[in-house]
């Protein structure tokens, strides 16, 4: 998404009744025109059927703007007030939608923690999910009556297969697997779920907030995001690109997806029917709406000039939101890239004209559909109920007196909790990565004592005498600069906010002098402040005369960013240049890199004998690094990416091809096979771990079968430490035509271990999760022949003894996965429904319903029963033949059964 920056006069807004920020909202609704009756005010009906009796109130003009982002209309005499959609929390509650026609202003003092990236590296899925139970709550607190506005553009899932994209430091990985594993736990935390994606108890059956997976999808070059074509073949795309979304959409039901700005091969993603109908909805499972990114429909005329196959011309600004719309887009945002254009002011005519789309004759019918979507979200967040039978709300306002939060800097930052300010410190602190850590050379320049029966211990972590003489210096811009750089979509700190930010040199020192009162800890710029241009002589030659120096080196949104690519990996400015510089004054200095992800480190790597990195690291960054730094915590951090030597080992950024061949190299530690200067899930710790032989169930196995893989793990040091166990899955006599890569991660555990303890670690894999898609059978496929299972510390690791074979046969038995249903929302009484049934199956194969006309048989043997709730209003005869009734709401339930597997979908029509 694009957001621009704002007017100092739109942050600061009136304080409202009940906590949140924005104008007073209104009232939840209690009748409708004399209807007092209303079934979309009952709760006895489920959210999606409330949905349906609201939209049959509406005209098409209505309809049509409830469908924008900022803000959808209010709607008095339906009780709706305006809604904002448009909301951030990538890493804490950041903006709110409450103006009509603006992009959302950018709050003040909430909580900033680390960014998606470092995240990533901590590679702790329960941690992400406290995380963001945090965040949640504190959004609760602060929108608009605590009960709007309640939609957030987060978590970003798309893959860091690139160090150069500008947006590297919102993804959580460049491995779909772990970015899933991830993703699904922050949107289990924002939406009020547990880690297996069920509502928890305390929710009273409504989300706490909704979550948006965004960009849908290949979206991860900058330059030509609003021109660009993401190119590959549909392997390429659904095992990887959309790998992620799929487990996220399997593990956690997230409320919605964000399509992106480019086209996939060819086609623009908001008006792919293929990503979001096909893919996601028919083939994934996603039961929730699509959102156009800011303002991704308008790009299909003005940035991709866009000219389907078959058509005269490229699309007008009212055929291109017909398009979106017919192809499942729910809601337009229409801020951002905006033009006077949105789904509010042209969906009338579009219906009026009944312009083709390849789904069809565009009518009310995709309207409703859209709206239905969309309104159950709200529903589901308790908008439409009494504030005291919504547990969320309930719950914000005892933690934040209604009227005391105000989006200005007198809140206070009264959000800002201990709690929340601690969690920010240790989810910094376990982020961290401890790429290098060797013992210090000495005045002969030899590493002292490596290896013999006094052997010096490595550089890490620092020993701070309690008492006399200790002299430190953190050296660089980024350790104490003007302002803390916390990442895109951050926001504001200001008074109290600032106050409760610690950075690098602060924390050190602070932390140092905890220790030893009489430490002294200077800070020293390095480089030239703001420019970096050029190293400063002083700071250098200074360092020669402390105990240890810590260089801090980083990057900012001046670097790389939304809209701004990295031309290269190298360390902005004189900062390489700083470290060897000082490196060579003093043998115990330690490079701490907060970045947007992997810089060069050639120039400078060898000389230093401890190096660290993690990504913009959160409010509390200063005091994460000084926990690392001297051992308060053990680090436990490893890269969500491979670290390549530089740009220059990679394809053009534009070039989404994962695959290498003989004219280019691969990507990711899957497929990439030069040389690194760390690999994938690398990091190192205070202590040492070591593994048993791992043990399987079997050594032979069925196709549609599983294994278990277990090993046990030893503590092998003196001091308590985590460890991630990771899992690999290859196939090393695969042909090479078949282009497999050389290993995949097939699972992950982080335990901890006190001194000398040992834990038996088990995986279950399941061979189906191991397929391939073949693009010539359209469908995916299980390799014959001999698995290597690789139990490691990282994707190098190739140790025969922390290996296991087991020898595949068979072929994959697809299983009934998916049933969709797509008939019209509302009907006259007394009319035959044709639910337009799609079914998909576990190998992606799909049958029933394609298009008008078109469907293919189900598989022989698929037997399909309905059942209505409300009889008297949908009936379903003993041939399955479903017709209206009486007026009202039904919903009915498709269950389809094949070959002992039943899968059942639901859709709620309206009598009128």
């Amino acid at each position: 998404m694009r957001a621009r920056a704002w007017a100092a006069t739109v942050v600061a807004v009136v304080l409202v009744t009940g906590g949140g920020c924005g104008a007073e909202p209104a009232e939840p609704p209690t009748g409708t025109s004399g209807d007092e009756g209303a079934i979309y005010l009952d709760r006895s009906y489920s959210p999606r059927e409330r949905a349906v009796d609201l939209v049959s109130r509406m005209t098409l003009t209505e309809k049509a703007a409830q469908m924008v982002s900022s803000q959808s209309a209010a709607l008095p005499r339906l009780g709706i007030p305006a809604y904002g959609w448009w909301n951030e929390a990538a890493h804490g509650v950041a903006r709110e939608g409450i103006l009509p026609d603006a992009n959302p202003p950018t709050l003040t003092n909430t909580t900033s923690y680390p960014v998606d990236l470092s995240l990533g590296a901590t590679w702790n899925p329960e941690l992400v999910h406290r995380e963001a139970t945090q965040i949640s709550d504190e959004a609760r607190e602060v929108v608009r009556d605590n009960r709007l506005d309640l939609n957030f553009y987060s978590p970003t899932v798309n893959l860091a297969r690139d160090p150069r994209w500008g947006r590297g430091d919102e993804a959580f990985s460049e491995d779909p697997l772990l970015t899933a594993a991830l993703a699904a736990q922050f949107v289990n935390g924002m939406e009020g779920k547990n880690q297996a994606g069920r509502l928890l108890p305390e929710s009273g059956g409504y989300l706490k907030t909704s979550t948006t997976l965004k960009h849908y999808a290949a979206n991860n070059s900058e330059f030509d995001r609003l021109t660009g074509s993401a190119n590959m073949d549909d392997r390429t795309l659904r095992e990887y690109y959309t790998a992620q979304f799929r487990e996220v959409v399997r593990r956690s039901s997230p409320a919605a997806i964000m399509t992106s700005y480019n086209r996939v091969n060819g086609v623009p993603a908001s008006a792919s029917g293929y990503l979001m109908d096909e893919l996601a909805r028919q083939t994934f499972g996603f039961a929730g709406f699509f959102t156009s990114d800011c303002d991704s429909i308008r790009e299909i005329e003005h940035g991709h000039h866009w000219q389907p196959p078959g058509q005269p011309e490229p699309l007008d600004h009212v055929e291109r939101h017909a398009w979106a719309n017919a192809a499942g887009e729910d809601l337009n945002c229409q801020q951002g890239l905006h033009d006077q254009w949105s789904y509010a002011n042209t969906i009338p005519d579009a219906v009026a004209r009944g312009i083709t789309t390849p789904n069809g004759r565009y009518t009310e019918e995709h309207v409703d559909a859209a709206l239905v979507r969309l309104l159950t979200t709200r529903i589901r967040l308790g908008e439409f109920d009494p504030a005291e039978n919504v547990p969320w709300v309930t719950a914000a306002r005892s933690r934040v007196a209604p009227g005391s939060w105000t989006n200005s800097a007198a809140n206070r930052a009264g959000t800002q909790t201990r709690d929340r300010l601690a969690l920010a410190r240790e989810v910094g602190a376990e982020s961290i990565v401890l790429l290098k850590n060797e013992v210090t050379r000495n005045r002969h320049g030899d590493r002292s004592g490596r290896g013999g029966r006094n052997a010096s211990p490595p550089l890490l972590p620092l020993r701070v005498p309690a008492t006399g003489a200790y002299r430190v210096v953190v050296i660089g811009h980024y350790a104490n600069p003007p302002s803390m750089y916390l990442g895109g979509y951050s926001s504001i700190q200001a008074g109290a906010g600032q106050a409760n930010e610690v950075n690098g040199y602060a924390g050190v020192r602070a932390a140092i002098q905890a220790i030893n009162p009489g430490a002294a800890v200077d800070h020293l710029p390095g480089v030239t402040p703001g420019t970096l241009a050029e190293v400063d002589p002083a700071s250098v030659a200074a360092a020669s005369s402390y105990d240890a120096v810590i260089v801090y080196a980083g990057t900012d949104d001046r670097h790389s960013r939304e809209e701004v690519d990295r031309d290269s990996l190298a360390l902005p400015g004189a900062q390489a240049s700083l470290i060897s510089q000082v490196a060579a004054r003093n043998p115990n200095t330690v490079v701490y890199l907060e970045t947007a992800g992997q810089v060069d480190v050639a120039d400078f790597e060898a000389a230093v004998p401890a190096l660290l990195w993690s990504s913009y690291n959160g409010q509390r960054k200063g005091e994460a690094l000084a926990d690392v730094l001297l051992g308060a915590r053990n680090p436990s951090g490893r890269l969500p990416f491979t670290w390549y030597r530089d740009a220059g080992q990679l394809p053009p950024i534009d070039d989404y091809g994962i695959r290498g061949d003989a004219s280019r190299p691969g990507r990711t530690y899957m497929y990439f096979d030069g040389d690194v200067s760390y690999p994938f899930g690398h990091g190192l710790g205070y202590t040492g771990f070591a593994y048993s032989r791992p043990v399987v169930d079997r050594q032979q196995v069925d196709a549609n079968g599983s294994v278990r893989v277990s090993v046990d793990v030893t503590n092998t040091g003196s001091v308590a430490g985590s460890e991630v166990v990771q899992l690999y899955a290859g196939t090393p006599t695969a042909p090479a035509a078949r282009q497999r890569p050389d290993k995949r991660l097939a699972g992950f555990q982080k335990i901890s271990l006190r001194p000398k303890q040992t834990r038996r670690v088990a995986f279950t894999v399941e061979l189906p999760d191991l397929a391939f898609f073949d693009d010539q059978l359209g469908r995916y496929v299980v390799d014959q022949g001999p698995y290597l299972l690789q139990v490691g510390r990282s994707s190098a690791d190739a140790d025969p003894r922390r290996q296991a074979r087991v020898l595949v046969g068979g072929s994959l038995r697809p299983e009934l996965s998916v049933v969709t249903a797509t008939a019209p929302t509302l009907y006259p009484p007394n009319t035959v429904v044709s639910p337009r049934l799609t079914v998909a199956m576990s190998d992606d194969t799909r049958y029933g319903y394609r298009a008008e006309g078109a469907s293919i048989p189900l598989p022989a043997g698929s037997t399909v029963k309905y059942h209505s709730n409300r009889p008297g209003v949908v009936s379903v005869d003993p041939a399955g033949i479903i017709r209206t009734g009486s007026r009202g709401v039904a919903t009915v339930t498709a269950t389809v059964s094949y070959q002992g597997v039943s899968q059942s979908t639901e859709f709620s029509l309206g009598v009128r």
